[in-house]
């Protein structure tokens, strides 16, 4: 009876939420406590029902309960425990389960840790929120239904698409929904303060650190998942520019925006609209998102294989949360005008500058994500837009943000001394043009990208450290209490853009410095790369859980004469006769190297692919950083102290007074 009690808690749940939609609204717009009271436990009571339809999903799969359609399709008895678990949203309908527990999580985390807001804001934020969980909740009942039965029984399962049998899976997918739900926050503030007929600082201020801890679970999701794809895949890349990479990346680059918005609005009152429209912008690209992986219209190997209704109802409800939210923004948002001024420099227009850049960039990806699947509809052919355009593309509309981070947090609210901010950092510049002029000379010679990149990356790490001295110039004492004594903002910011920096210098050294070699290998034969060499000592058969691997043995020998061994292997699932390859990486804080098995050549030869990836480490390092920036300018003491005083925009006599209001990126 487990699916069928799974079945009634989301039906019950779809119940609350349409009360939930509804009556906090009316009673916020009449006045009336009583109904926006409901809105609290509303939230809560969903919540405890998806969190038990999930489980009740988790245990038909662990349980081996083939009865149900989606563990029969998605589960095998030999599936090892973990991947029996994490298979709960192995599949459309469990992904999209996992994501409406969420989404209820949010609400509840709203409900419980929003005590400080206005009620009229509180019932308004959560009305909304109910109202985009009716439109998941229909979905699983209407077209997904994680809980279908399936007669007659059999007597064993398709198994776990091999892709998904990884450690990525357990942690990849609920960090991105926590992303992309998380900005379902910030969406349902901007609509709330546009039903209250107030853009003011406030809502800014209370919108901040949902925002930003949204965009901190973007940030580990999206980063991790590239990391799954470069172990996982065995083609040695960490970014393809894949649709469904692009569905994650585009959200992140409004959310990032939306911070830097969010950050101006609150400590000056300006661009108010603009970050409405923000916020308005990243929930509907992470709905965007949903769509292009769920519809059936792309080919990739992160989609789910759908019929095209549940695309079509994506898509419908997709036109409404768009269509609605922005015909609510057409007719308040005029009326809403304002904001203080600013002079053409300073951190406002800087933030401005930043945010321009962000969304041209994000223009980019969407045209060339989006773009093929418009001709293909329309019937006038098939084209691939490919990593060619979007780094030809993306990457000068990025260089100007990268800059930009180190400039902007020195520069003063309202009015910034450009001439004197030219002096303070004449020598960060300087350091680090002629480091990034000189470093590649040390690797494999004079490369403009690579110079280009490296400048960049080192001028934000200065910029920070820069930052860190003004601040602390104007305090006495010892430097370990000054340092202690600083906001989490401020700590969180410079993390983030330190971070940054890290990521700049794994992408730029790892794309211009990476050598690789595909090569045919006989047993006992050796290959020399990147002052490493790799003899071969054969494939031999392994038995695996639900698979039977061909695991080969290379011997590496490094410059410095360090040996470790590397097994490579090639594995045949036992249920669907997948062939998956899986590399295997020796990991290190300045060089990946990387080993792939192809195909068998016969007399025990194999194709064999080998890499050696320098400063890969400092991508995923630098991710780690942006999202350590993210949580600790959320946790900032700011947000916890009572909120119902607005907060006034208040003079910055110290250039990073107010910085620890920039929270992260």
């Amino acid at each position: 009876m487990m699916a069928e009690l799974g079945q009634f808690a989301i039906a019950l749940a779809l119940a609350l939420a349409l009360v939930q939609g509804s009556v906090p609204l009316v009673g916020a717009h009449r006045g009336d406590r009583r109904l926006m009271a409901l809105a609290r436990p509303l939230a809560q009571a969903q919540f405890v029902l998806l969190v038990f339809a999930f489980a009740a999903l988790a245990w038909s799969f662990l349980t081996h309960d083939f009865s149900v359609r989606n563990v029969a399709q998605n589960s095998f008895s030999q599936l090892p425990a973990m991947y029996r678990f994490t298979a709960t949203w192995g599949s459309h309908e469990g992904s999209l389960l996992l994501w409406t527990v969420i989404l209820a999580g949010w609400s509840a985390a709203v409900s419980v840790f929003a005590r400080q807001l206005p009620e009229e804001m509180v019932a308004r934020v959560l009305g909304v929120m109910g109202l985009v969980s009716v439109g998941f909740l229909a979905l699983l009942l209407l077209t997904s239904s994680p809980f279908e039965r399936l007669f007659p029984i059999p007597a064993d399962g398709r198994d776990l698409n091999p892709l998904l049998q990884d450690l990525g899976m357990v942690s990849h997918p609920p960090l991105l929904y926590m992303g992309y739900v998380g900005f379902s926050v910030a969406f349902a503030f901007a609509v709330a303060a546009l039903l209250s007929g107030r853009l003011d600082a406030a809502w800014a201020r209370w919108s901040r650190p949902w925002t930003t801890t949204a965009w901190t679970f973007l940030t580990l999701g999206v980063g991790l998942g590239s990391w799954w794809a470069y172990r996982e895949l065995g083609w040695g890349g960490w970014w393809f520019w894949d649709p469904t990479e692009n569905a994650s990346l585009m959200p992140w680059l409004a959310g990032t925006a939306l911070i830097h918005a969010l950050a101006a609005t609150e400590k000056r009152g300006v661009f108010g609209n603009w970050t409405v429209l923000l916020a308005i912008a990243t929930f509907s690209l992470s709905l965007l998102g949903t769509f292009l992986v769920r519809s059936g219209v792309l080919s990739s190997v992160h989609a789910f294989a759908t019929d095209p209704t549940r695309g079509l109802f994506i898509l419908v409800f997709l036109g409404l949360v768009i269509g609605g939210s922005l015909t609510l923004y057409a007719l308040r948002a005029p009326r809403m005008m304002g904001g203080g001024s600013f002079a053409w420099f300073s951190r406002e227009s800087l933030l401005l500058a930043n945010n321009v850049f962000l969304v041209a960039a994000l223009g980019a990806v969407l045209l060339g994500t989006l773009y093929p699947l418009f001709l293909d509809a329309l019937g006038l052919g098939k084209i691939s837009v490919g990593p060619p355009y979007f780094n030809a593309v993306f990457v000068p509309l990025v260089a100007p943000v990268l800059f930009l981070v180190g400039v902007g947090p020195l520069a003063r609210w309202k009015q910034a001394d450009l001439p004197n901010l030219i002096w303070r950092l004449k020598w960060a510049f300087a350091v680090a043009l002629v480091t990034a002029a000189l470093l590649p000379l040390t690797l494999d010679g004079v490369n403009l990208q690579a110079t280009l990149g490296l400048f960049l990356a080192l001028w934000i790490l200065f910029t920070v450290l820069k930052g860190f001295a003004v601040r602390l110039q104007h305090h006495r004492g010892s430097r370990i209490r000054q340092l202690a004594r600083l906001p989490r903002a401020f700590w969180g910011m410079q993390f983030a853009h330190a971070g940054l920096a890290l990521l700049v210098i794994g992408v730029t050294l790892v794309s211009n410095y990476e050598t690789e070699r595909d090569v045919r290998m006989p047993i006992g034969s050796h290959l020399d790369l990147a002052g490493y060499r790799f003899v071969f000592q054969g494939v031999e058969e392994v038995p695996g859980p639900n698979y039977l691997a061909g695991r080969g043995t290379m011997e590496v020998t490094g410059p410095w004469g360090r040996s470790f061994t590397l097994y490579p292997e090639k594995r045949n699932y036992n249920a669907s006769g997948m062939i998956m390859t899986q590399a295997a990486v020796n990991y290190g804080p300045f060089r990946d190297v990387y080993v792939s098995l192809g195909d068998p050549l016969g007399d025990g030869a194999w194709t064999v692919r080998v890499y050696h990836k320098p400063f890969v480490a400092w991508l995923w390092a630098g991710t780690l950083f942006l999202a350590l920036g993210g949580g600790l300018a959320a946790a900032d003491r700011r947000y916890r102290v009572t909120l119902r005083r607005r907060s006034a925009p208040a003079p910055a006599t110290d250039p990073l007074r107010s910085a620890a209001g920039e929270g992260a990126a």
